[in-house]
């Protein structure tokens, strides 16, 4: 299967208010082999048009009508943990970073990046890669580290915690530290595709819902220093 083939597998829905930037970035998706299933140019239509087509990645704006980008992330990734998020925004401001990926966005992406970079981060989202705009990826690790310092309220006593397998906790641990799926892959010498394997079964055995918080519980038991 040819890499052409394999993105067309790949559900693809872009929202943003402005229809001819909207256009244009589903048209490049498109062209690029993606299956853009649906668009969508306010907050409310978003979570109606997502619901509906399930894509399996939501290339969202954070600047929406009628309900905000980060408030939409949080109702679909919560509707279906498996969604991935990439926001594709004109700010770069960090407190506009953090609350995308507080609300479940895998990763964040500014405007001012090439189709080619654009098409790479959606393709790199949907394996369940982290992708940031150069620059944000430190910001987005070391909020990670300030929420494991805060009380969490879903953590549970660690005596009745789920027992991990020796290498999801390898896994893990790689995660904590900020590397990607591909980066654990070539560390461990396996493939991609396990380590998506490793990661949504430790989600599943810890109840947790996104990286954000699989990261948050690694850190607050010292993995990322191991």
């Amino acid at each position: 299967m040819n890499e052409t083939s394999g993105l067309q597998e790949i559900k693809v829905m872009v929202v943003d208010d402005h229809p001819m930037w909207r256009d244009a970035v589903a048209r490049d998706l498109a062209a690029a082999g993606f299956d853009v299933v649906a668009t969508a140019g306010d907050g409310p239509e978003a979570v109606r048009r997502a619901g509906a087509v399930t894509p399996h990645v939501l290339v969202l704006d954070l600047n929406l009508p009628g309900m905000p980008g980060v408030q939409v992330c949080k109702e679909l990734v919560g509707a279906n943990p498996a969604l991935r998020v990439l926001v594709l925004s004109a700010s770069g401001e960090h407190a506009d970073v953090l609350e995308a990926v507080k609300s479940g966005a895998t990763g964040y992406l500014l405007k001012s990046a090439g189709a080619q970079e654009l098409i790479d981060a959606v393709r790199r989202t949907a394996a369940g890669d982290p992708v940031f705009t150069p620059g944000l990826a430190g910001l987005v690790l070391g909020e990670y580290r300030r929420l494991a310092t805060d009380p969490a309220p879903t953590a549970s006593d660690d005596r009745h915690a789920p027992q991990l397998t020796d290498r999801e906790t390898e896994v893990l641990r790689l995660v904590a530290k900020g590397l990607s799926y591909k980066q654990i892959a070539e560390r461990l010498v396996i493939s991609h595709r396990t380590v998506q394997n490793h990661v949504q079964n430790t989600l599943g055995k810890l109840q947790l819902h996104n990286r954000v918080e699989l990261v948050r519980y690694a850190i607050e038991r010292g993995l990322d220093d191991a």
